[in-house]
Parts: C-alpha cells; sequence; structure tokens
C-alpha cells in the first residue's frame, strides 16, 4: 500500500474562517482504519487526506444539531470522502460518503429533512469528522469499513458477519489433504467456496472422500502412520500415507477432485465411467466397483446442491423483502456451476428506508472482508450500482458486474431468492412475534415495568467440586444471543469443594465488577427492582438505539433461597441491588418439571399454573443454561483428563514434549529419567535437561 498523505485542519481560539492552514502530521488512527480495511489494498493504491476538526471554544461551543452542521461545513473541499456525524459523548451516530463533502453537509446544515430519522440524527450531532479521498470509489469503500467497524446506530447494519467456510486442497504436501477452511488464506493449495455454512461443507468433504479417497488427515498424523487408518478400511482414503497408493495415482485423484470442483464435473464423471466399464471388460468387477461407487458419491455431492445452473459460472444472488418494519436479505452462492448454498441475513435498518437503499449499503459492507465474484444479480436496483461495481472490481484486480436480471435462468434465480427472503422473513416475524408475547407475559408475572429486553441465566456445573465452571446464557426479543454467551472457569482457592453458593457468589462478582467497569452504572430509569409491596418503581423507558443492551433487565438464577441470598448479597455490595431484577428459579417438589418455586424480592415464593406458557419459557431457558454449563464443564474436565505433566515445565513446547514422549513412552518415565538419559534426546540440551529433572526432583 503506497503512503497515506494526512493533512489536519483544527480549529482554534477564532471563528471559522480563521482556522490555521493545513499542517502536515500523522493521523495514526485513519492510517489504522486505512490498513485493517479490505479496500486499502494494492490494487486501489489508496491515499487519504483526513481532515478531523472538531469545534472549540468560540467555533462552536455549545452548539448541537444544524448550528454545529454550519459552521462545519464553510472550510468543507467540493472533493470525495467520508464523514462521521457524533453526538456530546463521542459516540459515531452516522457514516456517509459523499462525492462532495461541502454539497453533502450543506444539505444537513439546511435545516430541512425528509425524513423525521435523519432530523433526529442532525439535532443529536454535536460534532462531525472527516476524511477526503482522490475518488469516490475510495469514500465507497472506507465508509463500508467504518460502517462495520464503528456500527453507527443510523447506518444499516449487518447483523452476521462471520467468515465464510471454504474447502482446502492443500497444496504444500507430497499427499496434498482436503479439510474445511475458514479465515485468512495462509497456507498454499486451492481454495474453493464460499459454502453457506460448515455443515454444507462437511458434507461436500465427506462425499468428496467417497469419490476421490482423499486424506483429512493432519501432517503430523500422517508422518507417523505405520499401516492404514480407519478411514482406508471404510474406503474414504486411498492410503498414501503407508504407500496403499503410489504418490503419482493419488495426485491423479487430487487432479480429478480438482476439476471436479472447478466446475469440470462432467469431465470427471465421464473419465470414471469410462473407466469403470473398462475395469468390467476386463472382468476386474472389483474394481469396476469402486468406480461405480465413486460415481454414486459424485451424484450424491451434485444432488445436494440444488440449483445447478447451465449459464451461470460463477455468482451471487441477492434478494431482499421488507415486511412488518424488518428486513430480510437472501444469498445464495454459485461457483463453478454449482449451487454452494445459501444464507439468510437480517439487517438493521430503518423502518422508512426503501429496500434498494438497504441493499446496496448492505453490498458494500458484505464485500469488505469477502472475495467477490465476477457476477452479483439482484432483486432491486442499488443506487450507485456503477460506482460498486467499479469499486468491486478495483478491489477484486478484475471485472465485477452487477445486474437486474430481466428475463432467463438468472431471472428465475433472483426470484427463487426472493421467494426464500420472504419466507425467511415470514418465518422470523412468526418467531418475534410468539417471542414478544412470551415476554409480555413474563413481565406481566414477575412484576417488570415493561417486557425485558435482555435476560441474563445464570448456573453452575461440577463433580463434587472438580473443574467447576460458571455458565451465563442470554436471551432477548430475537430469542437466544448466543455471541453473548459468558463462561468462568471458577478460580477462587477459598471456596469449599461442591459449596454452590460461593460459585455464583464468584460469577456475580466477577460479571458485574466487569459491566460495570466497562459499561458504567446500569442506565437509570430501566427495568428498576420490584419494590416491597410487589409494584414496580416508577422511571422513564429507556430510549431504543435499536442496538442490544450490555446491561440486563433481568437475571435468573437456577437456585433457590441460598443461592438468591448470595447474589443480592453481591449485588447490594456493588450498589446495584435496585437495578437489576434478580430472581430465583427452584426445583419444585421430586425436582419434577412444572412444580418449580419462583424467588423475587417483595413477593412470597410462588409457582405458576403447569400449562402456563410463561412457564414453558422459563424452563426452557433454564435448560439452556444447564446444556451450556454441562457443555463447559465437560470440555474443561477432558481438558485436565488429557493433561501432560509435562505441560507444566516452562520452557517445554510441544516439539520438546513430542521428542520426550517419543524417546521416553510415557511422562511417567521421564520423570523417573536421569540427566544423562534426558540429554541423549533430540532437541533436549543440557540445560534444558538439568530444568526438566529439577521439576520431578525437589530435593
Amino acid at each position: 500500500m503506497s503512503p497515506v498523505d494526512h493533512k489536519h485542519k483544527r480549529g482554534g481560539g477564532g471563528a471559522a474562517d480563521d482556522l490555521p492552514p493545513e499542517i502536515d502530521i500523522e493521523d495514526e488512527a485513519a492510517e489504522e482504519i486505512v490498513e485493517s480495511s479490505g479496500a486499502a489494498t494494492d490494487a486501489t493504491d489508496v491515499a487519504f487526506t483526513a481532515i478531523d476538526w472538531t469545534p472549540h471554544a468560540g467555533d462552536a461551543d455549545g452548539m448541537v444539531g444544524a448550528e454545529v452542521i454550519q459552521t462545519l461545513v464553510k472550510r468543507l473541499p467540493n472533493a470525495p470522502g467520508v464523514y462521521r456525524m457524533m453526538n456530546a459523548a463521542g459516540d459515531v451516530l452516522y457514516v456517509g460518503k459523499a462525492r462532495s463533502l461541502k454539497k453533502r453537509v450543506t444539505n444537513y446544515a439546511q435545516g430541512r429533512f425528509h425524513t423525521s430519522r435523519i432530523g433526529r440524527m442532525v439535532r443529536e450531532t454535536s460534532t462531525m469528522e472527516f476524511v477526503v479521498t482522490r475518488t469516490e470509489i475510495e469514500a465507497l469503500l472506507l465508509e463500508a469499513n467504518l460502517i462495520k467497524r464503528l456500527r453507527p446506530r443510523f447506518n444499516v447494519l449487518m447483523r452476521d458477519d462471520k467468515s465464510f467456510p471454504y474447502i482446502l486442497l492443500t497444496g504444500d504436501h507430497v499427499s496434498p489433504g482436503i479439510y474445511k477452511h475458514r479465515g485468512a488464506r495462509s497456507r498454499k493449495g486451492d481454495y474453493f467456496g464460499p459454502f453457506a455454512s460448515a455443515g454444507a461443507v462437511g458434507r461436500t468433504i465427506n462425499s468428496l472422500q467417497r469419490a476421490f479417497l482423499l486424506r483429512s488427515c493432519t501432517d503430523s498424523f500422517y508422518e507417523n502412520r505405520t499401516r492404514p487408518c480407519l478411514l482406508f478400511q471404510i474406503k474414504r482414503c486411498a492410503g498414501p500415507c503407508t504407500g496403499e497408493i503410489s504418490h503419482g495415482d493419488y495426485a491423479r485423484l487430487v487432479a480429478e477432485a480438482k476439476d471436479f470442483l472447478s466446475g469440470r464435473s462432467q469431465k470427471v464423471k465421464t473419465e470414471i465411467s469410462a473407466a469403470m466399464q473398462q475395469a468390467s471388460e476386463n472382468l476386474d468387477f472389483e474394481r469396476a466397483a469402486i468406480y461405480r461407487d465413486r460415481l454414486a458419491a459424485l451424484s450424491h455431492v451434485q444432488s445436494h446442491q440444488g440449483i445447478n445452473p447451465q449459464t451461470v459460472d460463477e455468482a451471487d444472488v441477492f434478494a431482499i423483502h421488507q415486511e412488518g418494519g424488518q428486513v430480510c436479505i437472501q444469498v445464495f452462492f454459485f461457483r463453478t456451476g454449482q449451487n454452494w448454498g445459501n444464507r439468510a441475513y437480517f439487517p438493521k435498518a430503518d423502518p422508512a428506508l426503501e429496500a434498494a437503499e438497504v441493499l446496496g449499503s448492505f453490498l458494500a459492507q458484505f464485500y469488505d472482508d469477502k472475495p467477490t465474484p465476477r457476477t452479483i444479480l439482484l432483486s432491486h436496483a442499488v443506487e450507485d450500482q456503477e460506482l460498486l461495481a467499479e469499486a468491486l472490481s478495483t478491489r477484486a484486480g478484475r471485472k465485477v458486474t452487477i445486474s437486474v436480471p430481466q428475463r432467463g435462468e438468472k431471472k428465475d434465480l433472483t426470484d427463487n431468492a426472493l421467494q426464500n427472503a420472504r419466507e425467511a422473513l415470514g418465518r422470523r416475524l412468526a418467531e418475534t412475534s410468539t417471542q414478544g408475547r412470551l415476554l409480555a407475559g413474563f413481565a406481566d408475572t414477575f412484576g417488570l415495568k415493561k417486557p425485558p429486553v435482555r435476560i441474563e441465566v445464570y448456573d453452575n456445573s461440577h463433580i463434587m467440586g472438580t473443574n467447576a465452571v460458571g455458565a451465563m446464557v442470554v436471551a432477548g426479543p430475537e430469542g437466544f444471543v448466543k455471541n453473548q454467551y459468558r463462561k468462568f472457569n471458577i478460580r477462587s482457592t477459598e471456596i469449599t469443594p461442591g459449596d454452590d453458593f460461593g460459585m455464583m457468589r464468584e460469577v456475580m462478582q466477577r460479571r458485574f465488577s466487569r459491566l460495570l467497569k466497562e459499561h458504567g452504572d446500569a442506565p437509570p430509569g430501566g427495568q428498576a427492582a420490584v419494590d416491597d409491596t410487589g409494584l414496580s418503581e416508577p422511571g422513564d423507558d429507556i430510549e431504543d438505539t435499536g442496538s442490544f443492551p450490555a446491561w440486563p433487565d433481568v437475571i435468573l438464577i437456577d437456585g433457590g433461597q441460598g443461592q438468591m441470598t448470595a447474589v443480592r448479597q453481591i449485588l447490594a455490595d456493588l450498589g446495584i441491588e435496585d437495578r437489576v431484577v434478580a430472581i430465583g428459579i427452584a426445583k419444585g417438589q421430586d425436582r419434577d418439571a412444572g412444580r418449580e418455586r419462583f424467588f423475587v424480592r417483595g413477593k412470597a415464593p410462588f409457582s405458576l399454573p403447569v400449562r402456563d406458557p410463561v412457564l414453558y419459557f422459563v424452563q426452557r431457558l433454564r435448560d439452556e443454561v444447564h446444556r451450556f454449563a454441562i457443555g463447559s464443564h465437560r470440555a474443561r474436565r477432558k481438558k485436565e483428563m488429557v493433561k501432560s505433566p509435562l505441560d507444566e515445565i516452562s520452557g517445554i513446547g510441544p516439539g520438546r514434549k513430542r521428542a520426550l514422549l517419543m524417546h521416553f513412552g510415557t511422562a511417567k518415565a521421564v520423570s523417573r529419567a536421569a540427566i544423562e538419559d534426558l540429554v541423549k534426546v533430540d532437541g533436549i540440551s543440557e540445560q534444558v535437561a538439568k530444568m526438566v529433572y529439577n521439576h520431578f526432583h525437589e530435593g
């Protein structure tokens, strides 16, 4: 990437027209934004001029809204760039790009707005920051990167930006392997995809192993084999590790797999079919059966790909549907003439925005960190469609076309994607409606002012106090929010093994101490605690920012009165007892589901009718935290079970540990070895040998 030229204009103590001339300084923040952006590549050779000017006292002191924008706009150039609107707290409200910064920002300063959303955004603005770029393409790419990084509340936001899985055929080994890959393409080899899900990759790899008998073991496992593994026995691998197949014959299998994944599937099937026919004519029926099974496996792969277009070789298909104030964007991936699956996205967007505007903003963010196909098919024409195509072409280093097909097979593909978008959004609206009714019933049952937005559920898991783990799951209006789940490895040595109260105290202390440190006190007027009469305390509702809150409205504790006493003591010590509603769930008589007892401050313990929907809802929350806690405990226990005494020796890494175990056989034998024996191991110096010996011989 070429050097970045940063020029700043900063306000002094006078009026806006008395600003000092431009001075060259380094802007590390802007440079970090550019370098982390997928937009700034060798192909684009992007150079930015950053203008970060915040009005000082005497310029726009105390101004907000259109007034502060009018002050800022005086010195803006008629050049393309990106602007950020921020409130008094420094939070970014909106990120936008413009062909002319001066003209675009002037529109905000005039005080006439097309929608209430823009008017509200302008009224909250207390300052703006600007980045001037050489071209509008650079502005578009930087805008998408900033939106993904800063997540401004007034922009269209992708809710799910996970990377896609690929199939990797390695190219750095004499016997290439086939693997599922996600993330940076740091390993040499051929990558095929993207696939819509990891499950789709796994199913495809399983079928490809049956068809091409490629290995999927690690390189270290391959090097240490002395006889074929189980995959060879069940005809999923050709066994190159032990010479069951020559390197030349295995290379031909790899070449066939590449041809199939590259779209030349008919050629591969024809060759295998011819080989099967030849083996049959030679009365080699065993080999003919192998070819028959390979053909069946290839047919299985293609049958699981659904639509396989004849005229579309490489394309992504996007369709958008709006309903009930929500948006669904369905994406289908076609590579090498094969359908590699689809995924539904539900971006956060203002209901007043048109479908084309939402889809255009989504596309720029979607391809910010993903490879771009040669063709992008859309259900709706988007604003700046030609500019977006040019920007993606610049990034990809080849031509990328964006079109809205009107007829033919491409139109059928977009229509199919649109139908899937309608159905996915319909299911989501139904689920959200059901969840909304459950949350409203939950609020009525437990005396809350309003339906909770964030519910946190806690539980512990251990066996006789060993490998103790605390778990937290989170639920909201759209169901479980799994990226908010947390686990707590119990650290305190003062807790008696098996003391559930002590474990819960530690979990609460760590969770809410960190929450106070990172997000400050609980928002006032949120879900206030219930008073002694069981009635909710008055307070103003929290303003809905459209983002998921960090503070819980309610915490559910899997436990009875004893657990609740421990929890309330911690909350009281932290001064937030009246800011968070804590509810205990105790198993009823005989631990039967449906007979749970609930403990809420200010109310006597009570139970709910057996068929109450709210009871089912709470049981589902409790079952989820049970599942997560037990899974976390099992993972920790498994890790402890395979832990080696050699792991505790400082300076003994995986390589030296492997060498010691290969030489002595067991860690116990290593512990008994003399220094003279230890130095005979490859990679173990006398100094390291003494360190290992001293670890096991304290005297």
